[in-house]
């Protein structure tokens, strides 16, 4: 099984209040709702709302599709991870389409005094006063915002082709981390269906420009310009696992013991390194053989797999999965091929391994870890 991470060329927020910022080096990137009011002078109550792009390397892409996946079952999700959420309601939605017009990322921060407007904003794709997001007439099988009759200067936020839509809802309880399955946009990039210029996410209809105070939802995310380990990642994850013990036995007894070979103990970014991971009884039954029992290699069962953690934080970078993350096996033993790139360098992680052996399911947390260093 494999999984292979790019991290973004290009983010920033658009944001409805503030229709010429460019925010493109914010560490901060969110989908938020509030409202203003008197707006342009006026009496009443005037929603705002805020939508991030996003985008990733087309030839980064089409290298995994066409060198790595090489075919096989594929997924690719969008991960952006939360940094400040308020005002969540019973379910709160963000819905997340393929941008359908270019853009420029631009050198601004939120709020910034003067106003940087040297890249894309509410009303503009590029610089302040170069073109503005279509806001009417648009092109067949694309949309972007409506013009409001109460606030007509609100028009802009990017455009978006309708087709391909992937969404995720949250509640009170959610991980609100953004981890949502993007891969027919994806595709449709690969194919050249769509052009890439990348995502826009953005909460649902119901929610944008509804003049509710008690519907304020604020979503705050980590951008690429983030000094901290939670940049976002386009993750891709494919199936390629192969199983055919040869002469091994199949691990069928409890308790086990479990070992991490072919860690040197540290590794560059780009590096990409094929682990083998050990297996027998912790107590192997008495028989009559030639050579000692404790050298004999076995298979773990084909329900099997891998998660890596970071070690400081404890958290999961790749999660136990039953489809992409399962241990393949050969005549030498079990092994998986883990992609270096998607982890934070100078940092350490360390391996797990999952098995189910008789109906219990074993976990072994025995301090494989390993290192990130630049380079």
């Amino acid at each position: 099984m494999a999984v292979y991470k790019l991290f973004p060329i290009a983010d920033t927020t658009l944001y409805s209040g503030y229709p010429s910022m460019n925010t493109g080096l914010d560490e901060i990137i969110e989908t938020s709702t509030n409202f203003t009011i008197g707006v342009n002078g006026n009496d009443g109550q005037y929603p705002q709302t805020s939508r991030y792009l996003i985008k990733f390397d087309s030839t980064d892409i089409n290298d995994i599709i066409n060198n790595k996946i090489s075919g096989s079952t594929w997924q690719s999700n969008l991960r952006v991870f939360i940094s400040n959420a308020t005002g969540l309601s019973n379910t709160s939605s963000m819905a997340i389409n393929a941008v359908a017009e270019n853009w420029t990322m631009g050198t601004g921060h939120y709020l910034e005094s003067p106003e940087v407007s040297n890249g894309a904003s509410w009303f503009w794709k590029d610089y302040s006063g170069s073109a503005r997001w279509t806001t009417a007439s648009f092109t067949s099988g694309t949309t972007g915002s409506y013009n409001l009759t109460n606030n007509p200067s609100s028009s802009g936020g990017g455009v978006w082709y309708t087709g391909s839509q992937a969404s995720q809802s949250f509640n009170f309880y959610s991980d609100l981390d953004l981890n949502t399955n993007v891969t027919s946009i994806v595709s449709k990039w690969y194919s050249s269906s769509f052009v890439n210029y990348g995502f826009i996410v953005r909460q649902t209809e119901s929610q944008e420009f509804i003049a509710n105070n008690n519907s304020q939802v604020s979503l705050k995310y980590f951008s690429r310009d983030t000094h901290t380990i939670y940049p976002p990642q386009l993750e891709f994850k494919w199936n390629d696992f192969t199983y055919s013990t040869g002469s091994l036995t199949v691990l069928n007894t409890t308790p086990a013991r479990v070992t991490i070979d072919q860690n040197p103990g540290v590794f560059y970014s780009s590096s990409v390194n094929i682990f083998s991971v050990n297996a027998a009884p912790e107590y192997p039954a008495r028989t009559w053989v030639t050579s000692s029992v404790y050298t004999q290699n076995y298979a773990l069962p084909t329900a099997s797999y891998y998660a890596i953690k970071d070690l400081d934080t404890d958290e999961y970078v790749i999660d136990f999965d039953t489809t992409y993350t399962k241990l393949s096996c050969n005549a030498s033993g079990s092994f998986f091929t883990l992609y270096m790139n998607g982890l934070e360098p100078e940092r350490y992680y360390k391996i797990l391994i999952q098995t189910t052996i008789n109906g219990s399911t074993l976990v072994f947390d025995n301090n494989y870890n390993f290192k990130i260093v630049n380079g």
